[in-house]
């Protein structure tokens, strides 16, 4: 079958098998690899990207459920060379050791942000409840998502400082 959505901002059409599961679709055909994939059972939450906005488990959305819209991946967070906040923050508060799990945190986590700029510790633990690391403890993953809104609040308002002189 024929499947036609726009990945990180550019429209792609590709024939399909129907059974393909999304997160193939994005690592198989389109080459995005940053997407990962691993238990196909929704538990681990590795595999999260956005649809139309909102988190989803790549894993559990058929590719032709995606057809007709917006799905956004872990390669399209950073700007340039420019990296997000919250992948900064990952970076700035060792939010991840082997990485496994942090594309699906990443996304999560900057979904929270743009709901949430300030989330206390349990909004950030119940926003990520859903993905499991078997790494960090979580610790290390609250701190980076507080680093990231503290980080974006601040420079939000220089921004609006300089804006008004």
């Amino acid at each position: 079958m024929q499947v036609t959505m726009t990945v990180n901002g550019v429209e792609y059409s590709r024939e399909i098998e129907g059974r393909m599961l999304l997160v193939h679709f994005l690592r198989d055909v389109l080459g995005l690899t940053g997407t990962h994939w691993g238990c196909d059972t929704s538990n681990c939450g590795v595999c999260v990207v956005w649809m139309d906005g909102e988190p989803v488990k790549s894993c559990t959305v058929l590719a032709a459920m995606a057809g007709g819209h917006e799905v956004r991946t872990v390669e399209d967070l950073a700007d340039g060379a420019e990296l997000d906040p919250i992948q900064e923050g990952f970076r700035q508060c060792h939010g991840l050791q082997c990485g496994f799990c942090t594309p699906g945190m990443l996304m999560t986590c900057r979904a929270l942000l743009d709901k949430n700029p300030d989330p206390t510790e349990g909004e950030i633990r119940e926003a990520i409840s859903g993905q499991i690391c078997r790494c960090t403890g979580y610790s290390s993953i609250i701190r980076s998502v507080r680093w990231a809104a503290v980080h974006e609040a601040t420079s939000a308002r220089e921004q609006q400082e300089v804006a008004a002189q």
